[in-house]
C-alpha cells in the first residue's frame, strides 16, 4: 500500500493507493489515527484502493468511531469500485459521508 498524507485547507487528506488487506490495514489505521489525534478533520481518499478487505473497513471504522469521539469530521473521496463493493455489502455506504471526488468534498 502506497500513501500520501497533505494538508488541504482545514483537512487532513490521506491519500491511499494499492491494497488495503491484512497486511496493510495496521498501516492505513495508524496513519487516520495519527491524524485524528491531531485534531484535524480527515478525508480518506480511495480511488487509488484496488482491493480492501474487512480488516481495511474496520481500520477506517475505527477512524469514523475517533472522529465522532473528538467532534472531528471524516470522511471518504473518491472510492473504487472495489471498495464502494465492500462498503455496499457491509452496508456502511450509509454510515460513511462518501464523496464522488476529492475536490468535491473539499468544496
Amino acid at each position: 500500500m502506497d500513501h500520501e498524507v497533505r494538508n488541504e485547507g482545514m483537512f487532513a487528506v490521506l491519500v491511499l493507493k494499492g491494497n488495503v488487506d491484512m497486511a496493510h490495514s495496521p498501516q492505513a489505521r495508524k496513519l487516520i489515527l495519527s491524524q485524528l489525534e491531531r485534531d484535524r478533520p480527515v478525508l480518506v481518499e480511495l480511488s487509488g484502493v484496488i482491493y480492501m478487505d474487512s480488516s481495511g473497513v474496520a481500520s477506517l471504522v475505527e477512524g469514523l468511531q475517533l472522529a465522532k469521539k473528538r467532534e472531528l469530521g471524516f470522511a471518504l473521496a473518491g472510492p473504487s469500485q472495489p471498495v464502494m463493493n465492500v462498503l455496499r455489502l457491509a452496508c456502511l455506504d450509509r454510515v460513511f459521508t462518501i464523496h464522488s471526488t476529492l475536490e468535491e468534498a473539499l468544496a
